[in-house]
């Protein structure tokens, strides 16, 4: 039953590595593949052959680093077989489901940092575990757990944390200052010495630091390269440079050479520090079956000795990891999302959104950090602060050019510096977060470079303090939830295995392999590349999806609002706001949708296929606000415990609930065929829901003078009115957005007639301020002009962008509470 049970346990921990390594490359494609493809030094497919032989070759170097996992953080002579397989099997299970909840949450974490606080949550609980059942002191725990390789790993990884953000900052600063902006005049001075610089250290760090962790390397060969360590680096040096400075002289970019090569070393790192992560666990579970295997002797009494001595990791097991990662960057989708995303240079854009939002510590650091600038640029010689300014000074962009988010120089500091101090840390046997290294060169590279300024640097600092603090949150959780696991497997024994065997493959298919429709517009975005019908597409799929996730919220909300339901009415809240935030994360497309410029399909039309998509979206993004706000409002209302009130008006409301799911059902047609009497339907429907409002509030009047309903239910009341009407009102002018935009594509005249233009602004005065009435006169005033054949298609566009663009002055909202009781009424 035992042999069984172990064979099943180490399979299974082979099949979760492959998985692990899938799902780490998938992630971590864009470490060492977005600087290259950022600076567009070559094509892709050179880019992707170059990381994946730096992958391949670096997976062959990490047989040192799988000690870390075998003995690097408890004595395995301390425990059974039996009890070390528990402590894998708990790591493992432990991993898969932590990292997968730290992702979908959206929270910054490190396989690193994840594993080694897991195995030392495992070995201290294996450890208690022998200790409680043996009567000794639980002073004795340090025999059993190494404390100071613990301290000295967990050190490493913080430090470099320091570490990779000055060095980025100061060798980028030095680089820039010698190169500065204008590269083509620079580089013919210095581009030889740099390039063989860059290439040796490289070669260096990888190569003859990382030979002692080659599974193939002879000792020999180790002993040869560390006795003539000097005069190998400057005949490289030398060679390279002279090499380079021909090449410089005869006008190649010897930048492709150090981003190609950083790219190159980058990806060897990665596979060399990283590989342990995901392989290392699983591997020493397997040598320690293939140990007690061969002993025949009991599973609880045979003492595990044997992981003590590192005999290294077999080529075969490495050259098969490497090759799954190899796969992985080639067919996996996610990895191409990656990829696409850097093609598309959406960063470079005013209109990015920043990867992590402002926080208050960040704004301390950056108004600490603002005052120091200023002192120290008030104390440098005026001479010194010309100097600098004059090598900062930044080449113009050419008109139609796109900016690209690092120039040359950047990026080969980026990819030779965080590949050295990977590299570096590998030799020694230390495992660091390969990401976050990454991440921390490239933000003071970035720092260094005058790429931070008032309107991003708080994004920025704020990123740093995220990434810090998520180690310490990862830390932790990783020790304690391993630490629970293993006492449940120690505890209940098979059973326990098993249930969580069963869980953590229903977590590993949830997560990683079921369709997640919401991406599917941004793909198709992503794809359109000015296609017109692409673009209407995805409008038409993302909208009626929208508007039913829209009124399942509130429906949710009205049904936990009435059952008095805090904990329900806050879940519905949630989903507000993920829906607002798909919104505007999709919205956000139309910025690099504008990126791509050609001439021949902005004549044809691409430009207003565009400005439609960025109205529709924009539409619905306000829609959703106005959901959500409501949603909170009635948080708090609950929160607070006021009078929840029925009668009428909850039967109202949830009346005019099924007016909007007949809405939806109309949105639906008009998705698949946005014809004008499907968006006639709609209106007409969108039209007598804004009379039905009307109605409510003005019997709202009535209401309170007889049943004496209180303020507090009668602004929530309205609150709920004025949602259900902005909703209404919103997606009706997406409606005959939508309609407009098919006859783009399919060439027909783009018209909105006069009664259209009419209904629009009578279907918005709830949601406009008074100020905004001399606006949509005019609006309405130039529509009838272009019927009569007096305007031009520019005009007419522009004048209809002001009947439904939400960030025009004429569409200022007034806030729910202060919709007045007597509304006009609407024929």
């Amino acid at each position: 039953m035992f042999d069984q049970m172990f064979l099943v346990l180490v399979v299974f921990l082979l099949v979760l590595a492959a998985i692990d390594l899938f799902v780490g490359v998938s992630n971590d494609a864009v470490n060492f593949l977005n600087s290259a493809i950022g600076s567009r030094i070559s094509s892709i497919q050179v880019i992707m052959l170059v990381a994946s032989a730096g992958v391949l070759l670096g997976a062959t170097f990490s047989s040192g680093m799988m000690e870390v996992a075998r003995s690097g953080v408890f004595h395995p002579d301390m425990f059974t077989f039996y009890e070390v397989m528990l402590i894998f099997f708990g790591v493992m299970i432990t991993d898969v489901l932590l990292l997968n909840i730290f992702n979908s949450l959206g929270l910054p974490t490190s396989t690193t940092v994840s594993i080694i606080f897991e195995l030392l949550g495992a070995a201290v609980c294996a450890s208690v575990f022998k200790l409680y059942g043996s009567g000794h002191s639980y002073a004795e725990i340090f025999e059993y757990v190494k404390s100071d390789r613990s301290i000295t790993i967990v050190s490493a990884i913080l430090v470099s944390v320091a570490v990779a953000f000055i060095s980025g900052m100061v060798v980028q600063f030095v680089c820039r200052v010698l190169f500065s902006f204008r590269l083509e005049h620079s580089v013919k001075i210095l581009g030889g010495v740099f390039t063989g610089f860059s290439l040796t250290a490289i070669i260096y760090f990888l190569i003859m630091k990382g030979a002692k962790g080659a599974s193939f390397m002879k000792p020999e060969y180790i002993a040869f390269i560390e006795e003539h360590t000097t005069l190998l680096l400057w005949t490289i040096f030398i060679g390279l440079s002279v090499v380079a400075q021909v090449l410089v002289l005869l006008k190649y970019n010897v930048f492709k050479l150090i981003i190609l090569g950083g790219t190159f070393a980058l990806a060897f790192s990665f596979a060399g520090n990283d590989l342990v992560n995901f392989i290392g666990v699983p591997l020493a579970a397997l040598d320690a079956f293939n140990v007690w295997f061969a002993s025949g002797l009991p599973a609880d009494s045979l003492k595990m000795d044997a992981l003590n001595h590192d005999t290294g990791t077999s080529t075969i097991y490495l050259l098969i990891a490497g090759l799954i990662m190899v796969v992985t960057l080639w067919t996996s989708k996610k990895a191409h999302r990656v990829i696409q995303t850097s093609i598309n240079l959406s960063s470079s854009t005013r209109g990015e959104h920043e990867q992590f939002g402002a926080s208050t510590p960040g704004r301390l650091v950056t108004r600490f950090g603002l005052g120091i600038s200023r002192i120290v640029y008030r104390s440098l010689p005026r001479v010194l602060l010309a100097f600098f300014a004059l090598r900062y000074r930044k080449v113009p962009i050419k008109k139609g050019q796109v900016p690209l988010p690092f120039d040359y120089v950047r990026a080969s500091i980026n990819l030779v510096l965080a590949s050295i101090l990977i590299a570096s840390a590998t030799s020694l046997k230390l495992p660091l977060s390969t990401t976050y290294v990454t991440f921390m060169v490239a933000m003071g590279s970035s720092f260094a470079d005058g790429a931070w300024d008032r309107e991003s640097a708080v994004f920025r600092i704020s990123g740093v303090i995220t990434v810090i603090a998520g180690w310490f949150l990862t830390g932790l959780s990783a020790f304690s939830a391993c630490f629970v696991v293993t006492m449940l497997f120690f505890g209940f024994g098979a059973p326990a295995i098993f249930i969580l065997m069963a869980i953590t493959i229903y977590v590993i298919i949830r997560t990683n392999f079921a369709k997640v429709k919401t991406t599917e517009t941004v793909a198709s975005v992503i794809e359109a590349r000015g296609d017109n019908s692409k673009i209407l597409a995805a409008v038409s799929a993302a909208v009626p999806a929208f508007l039913d996730q829209n009124i399942e919220c509130l429906n949710r909300a009205l049904t936990a609002f009435f059952d008095d339901n805090e904990f329900k009415l806050r879940k519905a809240r949630n989903k507000a706001s993920n829906v607002l935030d798909q919104i505007s994360k999709e919205r956000r497309e139309y910025y690099n949708l504008a990126l791509d410029k050609n001439s021949d399909q902005e004549a044809a039309g691409t430009i207003d296929a565009k400005h439609f998509f960025y109205l529709a979206f924009s539409n619905m993004r306000e829609a959703s606000k106005s959901m959500r706000y409501c949603i909170d409002q009635a948080v708090v209302h609950i929160a607070n415990r006021h009078t929840i009130f029925g009668g009428s008006m909850k039967i109202t409301l949830f009346e005019l609930l099924k007016r909007l799911e007949q809405m939806s059902l109309d949105m639906h047609q008009v998705a698949q065929s946005p014809n004008s009497a499907a968006v006639e339907a709609f209106i007409k429907h969108g039209k007598k829901l804004n009379r039905d409002v009307d109605k409510c509030q003005i019997a709202l009047v009535d209401t309170i003078g007889s049943s004496h309903v209180s303020m507090h239910s009668s602004e929530m009341y309205l609150t709920f009115l004025q949602s259900i009407r902005d909703c209404a009102n919103r997606y009706v002018a997406v409606a005959m957005l939508e309609r407009a935009l098919s006859q783009l594509v399919h060439g027909s005249k783009v018209d909105v007639s006069v009664d259209q233009a009419q209904m629009q602004t009578q279907v918005v005065p709830a949601a406009i301020s008074t100020e905004s009435e001399e606006e949509l006169s005019r609006a309405a005033d130039a529509e009838r002009a272009e019927a009569a054949g007096d305007r031009s298609s520019d005009a007419s566009r522009e004048a209809l962008s002001q009947v439904v663009d939400p960030t025009s002055p004429a569409q200022v909202t007034k806030a729910p509470t202060d919709v007045e009781p007597q509304a006009p009424k609407i024929e």
